[in-house]
């Protein structure tokens, strides 16, 4: 079965598009589904003055409200009905998760299937809401107290404005979780994943304009921004070489005999990824830290004695935050594989259908190994993920570069590039059994 799938494999070519009108479908409808997306980036929410905001951006942009407008597709910089992107919704997403692994009902939950998924998505849903609508808040009261040089950012500030703020803000996000949804559902891949990948993808031009803009006013020297991108360059080949890494675990199945055939007796493999969390444990880092710290950022210097200590002790590049991103990182490297990956559930399921690992009992011993396995895994995967992600953060604080070249950026772009193209490689094998299948029954028929 292995072989015939690589040779399926190699024979798919872009011809294999013409015959795959499914697959066409949901390349167009996640085209368009992300151009409504960059649309709604430039529709500006009312009562902002667009150039007092640009004045006082360009003054904030390279802290952390430059992340945070990273992940929003330059929407946050615009203040546009998406500013808020879809990071309450990955709030909200991390909150339910981690109530699952402390809450027994929660947990059970979601042991009922299907039924017990559907509640704890509504459950998320509620929980964006309420971020979204709390986040939006604290932004309409952050660009009341923002001043430019000629003025307030805000015309008309009061009541009114916060109120259309909050509405405006929160049905933004609200429609980005149903578009990403309808991306997953309807489309190819991740559709949350997508959406970030969109943001980032679309503001790399810029950033590359403005290194060669660094280099053309004498900022940047031409050494530095060749070994940037070569830099890049190299980043991106180790997340791929990291990203398909896998430990392959030897399964046997023993020889049964039903009537007068013999079944079994194969050996398959168990593939383990060697970052089995993927790009996830870097955005849930990154929404959670981004929250308390885009409040500070707007505040610009002011507000409470508390919120200008966060503002300089959690700068971007800091000690303390590089810290605390690494630790979040690591954490929920090891949170999300303990997730996706149960072994006592997967030792049941090879001792329910004869298979063992050689050497190994099945059963308790299995779970045992497997789970060794998954923590020295896991180790790995986040120090590679916390590398990738710190190790930029600290040449940016040196040289100033912009967010797009981070490795937080990189990462992200390189998995969900993979994810997607494994999604459409994926449908394109499936057209390819399905005319096989047909062309085998034509020829029963004619036999």
């Amino acid at each position: 079965m292995a072989s015939a799938a690589e040779q399926l494999a190699a024979n798919i070519n872009f011809g294999a598009f013409a015959k795959a009108p499914e697959l066409r479908k949901r390349i167009w409808f996640t085209l368009g589904a992300l151009v409504i997306y960059r649309l709604g980036t430039w529709i500006p929410i009312p009562g902002v003055d667009p150039q007092i905001l640009a004045e006082i951006f360009s003054q904030q942009a390279g802290g952390i409200i430059g992340v945070f407008d990273m992940f929003a597709g330059g929407a946050l910089s615009r203040m546009t009905i998406f500013a808020l992107n879809i990071m309450p919704y990955i709030s909200a997403a991390i909150i339910m998760q981690l109530l699952t692994a402390v809450s027994p009902t929660l947990e059970a939950l979601k042991k009922e299937g299907e039924a017990g998924r559907k509640k704890i998505n509504q459950y998320t849903r509620y929980g964006t809401v309420v971020l979204a609508m709390f986040q939006s808040y604290g932004i309409a009261v952050g660009l009341e107290s923002t001043q430019g040089s000629t003025g307030s950012a805000v015309i008309d500030p009061g009541l009114f404005f916060r109120l259309t703020t909050v509405i405006t803000l929160t049905g933004g996000t609200v429609f980005l979780m149903w578009l990403g949804e309808q991306i997953t559902q309807r489309g190819v891949g991740n559709g949350i994943s997508l959406i970030i990948f969109a943001g980032i993808v679309a503001n790399l031009p810029l950033a590359l304009f403005e290194v060669l803009e660094l280099g053309r006013v004498g900022t940047l020297s031409a050494i530095v921004i060749i070994l940037l991108l070569v830099g890049s360059v190299a980043v991106i080949a180790f997340i791929v070489f990291i990203e398909r890494a896998q430990r392959r675990i030897v399964v046997q199945y023993p020889k049964r005999q039903v009537g007068n055939k013999m079944f079994g007796g194969e050996a398959s493999h168990l593939p383990l990824k060697l970052n089995p969390s993927g790009v996830i444990p870097v955005i849930f880092a990154s929404s959670l830290l981004l929250m308390p710290l885009t409040a500070a950022g707007f505040s610009g210097g002011g507000g409470p004695e508390w919120l200008r200590w966060v503002t300089a002790t959690l700068g971007q590049g800091t000690p303390l935050y590089l810290i605390i991103y690494a630790a979040m990182i690591i954490f929920f490297a090891f949170f999300y594989t303990g997730i996706v990956f149960n072994p006592d559930d997967t030792a049941d399921n090879l001792k329910k259908h004869g298979g063992f690992i050689p050497g190994i009992r099945p059963g308790k011993n299995t779970a045992e190994f497997l789970r060794r396995i998954m923590t020295r895994l896991g180790t790995v995967g986040a120090i590679y993920l916390a590398a990738v992600a710190l190790m930029p953060e600290i040449l940016r604080a040196e040289y100033n570069i912009p967010f797009y070249f981070g490795g937080t950026s990189l990462l992200i772009v390189v998995t969900v590039t993979m994810d997607t193209v494994g999604q459409i490689h994926a449908h394109l094998l499936a057209q390819q059994y399905e005319g096989l299948i047909k062309k085998s029954k034509l020829r029963g028929r004619r036999g």
